[in-house]
């Protein structure tokens, strides 16, 4: 469990690039690691990754994954019901005091297409007690969160295989 003393942070992991979710994972394993109570909230996000079977095997975080299925097959109103939903479930965590790391994963995505207002994301920044950590992830980050972030990466795309042709992999990309 974190020190309820030390400042938790607000970190953005953004960009065109790679490597976003993968990195809030990471940091969420380094967390559980140790002994951090750490719970991702998926937006957008309906079929099974790797990460949610290793979730069934450890007590060491939870991962929120309202949606089911193929986001691509979904109409705009299911996916703004599943992202509203899922909003609301993040945001009742963050307040909860239960959580050391709160992750909410492709919540900028869900910006993006309309389903989450601006507004919205700064209020969870806000609320955050001083001790959680708050990682936010997805392509086309709001400049006024970035501004108000205490961390932001932007993951950059130089090469990507699927220019290639090469499709996702299991265990790697998802």
């Amino acid at each position: 469990m974190q020190d309820k003393e030390l400042k938790g942070l607000v970190q953005v992991y953004t960009g065109d690039g790679k490597g976003k979710t993968t990195a809030a994972l990471g940091l969420a394993l380094r967390a559980a690691g140790h002994g951090m109570k750490v719970i991702i909230f998926q937006f957008l996000k309906g079929q099974p990754g790797g990460e949610h079977y290793f979730n069934d095997k450890s007590n060491s975080f939870k991962i929120i994954q309202v949606g089911q299925g193929d986001i691509f097959q979904k109409p705009d109103a299911q996916l703004l019901s599943e992202a509203t939903q899922t909003l609301e479930l993040a945001r009742k965590a963050i307040v909860s005091g239960d959580y050391d790391v709160i992750i909410l994963d492709e919540i900028f995505i869900a910006h993006w297409r309309g389903f989450i207002s601006q507004e919205q994301i700064l209020e969870l920044m806000k609320i955050k007690p001083g001790h959680v950590e708050l990682i936010m992830t997805g392509r086309k980050a709001p400049a006024e969160v970035i501004k108000q972030a205490d961390l932001v990466t932007e993951m950059l795309m130089i090469k990507h295989p699927f220019a290639e042709g090469i499709q996702q992999r299991k265990g790697i990309e998802y």
